[in-house]
């Protein structure tokens, strides 16, 4: 079998996505590619556009080991380097400086010789995997609901053996193998002598917001808030389908006083927190990676998964690389004679705290 090249891995995406993916400059600025798409809040010089497909690269260059990544960070830069990863297919959108360190992409990506691609939108709604992980098999779905790219809802019917929410719950720790990631947790807080560490992988957890546990599913919409998705979208889908009895949002949760949670009382519906956006490297980018290990069976094919962890100041690192921190905080970043010595003060408390 011959080598694979950066311009084969092209070719995969393209026909995993059905086509989806960018494969000339001409498709890139003229408006022919629906998925390349400018994403912006409006804040001046923040926007980025998704370019599905190669981002940055060689066409030509080889490449044996392939990462797939959710999102793309210098950790994940060096990890791939130390690691001999020659291309990292991303799901989220790549941007300058942003994924890259704060230098430019291409300064970072072409010191290690690496090669970049990214999907998103133009992965979403290939398959119904997010929707079976909660427990129900979709019978309508729209990956740009109300005309707004982006904004995914689906509309399922409950699998066999989904009849309370509780069902849903019990499915998802099994599948997310959450039980492991506690264990995880855990044993890094005994490593570091601290019971306030916190991992996102480990806590963020199914949970149900509105009803009962043992109150029965009826059919399920499956929306995620942070798409922009809104209470008059709500309204449209029951219009559409109002058997709905249980809404699922998930990648993002319904928080605080979210205007989801109190239509959801007031409507009488169900209402959960399924997976978070940090599982997502689960439920989208482990199905692409056995896709491209199937196509392309002469690469190894990886998964990069991230774990965020809080740490209590005084838990931090080594002690010897906190008294570095204190004392570079002490005589270089505080104000005033007055408030270095409160400051240091403090922190010195918290340490000798820990330490005992």
């Amino acid at each position: 079998m011959g080598h694979v090249l950066v311009q084969d891995i092209v070719a995969v995406l393209n026909t995993i996505t059905g086509g989806r993916v960018v494969t000339d400059q001409v498709q890139r600025f003229n408006g022919s590619n629906p998925f390349v798409t400018l994403k912006t809040s409006h804040i001046p010089g923040k926007e980025v556009m998704e370019l599905p497909g190669l981002v940055y690269g060689d066409p030509a260059m080889p490449v044996h080991k392939v990462a797939v990544v959710m999102t793309l960070t210098e950790s994940a830069v060096e990890l791939a380097a130390s690691s001999k990863v020659d291309a990292l297919i991303v799901h989220h959108p790549v941007a300058d400086a942003a994924s890259s360190g704060g230098v430019p992409l291409k300064d970072y990506l072409s010191h290690y010789n690496l090669a970049i691609f990214e999907l998103h939108e133009a992965f979403h709604g290939l398959h119904p995997g997010i929707a079976l992980l909660h427990g129900h098999e979709p019978i309508f779905t729209d990956t740009a609901f109300g005309g707004t790219i982006g904004n995914v809802v689906i509309v399922g019917r409950p699998l066999d053996g989904i009849i309370t929410l509780s069902h849903i719950l019990s499915r998802l720790e099994v599948l997310m193998a959450q039980s492991q990631d506690l264990r995880l947790l855990e044993a890094e807080r005994q490593i570091y002598n601290s019971t306030e560490l916190r991992e996102i992988n480990a806590l963020e957890t199914g949970v149900v917001v509105h009803g009962n546990p043992e109150n029965k599913v009826g059919l399920i919409l499956h929306c995620f808030p942070h798409t922009g998705f809104s209470l008059e979208n709500l309204n449209d889908i029951l219009a559409m389908y109002p058997a709905i009895g249980t809404v699922v949002a998930s990648i993002s949760k319904v928080r605080n006083q979210h205007p989801l949670l109190a239509a959801c009382r007031e409507k009488g519906l169900n209402l959960i927190n399924g997976n978070s956006h940090a599982l997502e490297i689960w439920e989208n980018g482990l199905p692409l990676a056995y896709a491209i290990q199937t196509l392309l069976p002469a690469v190894e094919v990886v998964v990069f998964r991230e774990r965020v962890t809080s740490y209590p100041l005084a838990a931090a690192g080594a002690r010897e690389l906190r008294r570095y921190a204190r004392e570079m905080a002490s005589n270089y970043l505080l104000g005033t004679e007055t408030s270095r010595m409160n400051t240091v003060e403090r922190i010195n408390v918290m340490e000798a705290e820990f330490d005992e």
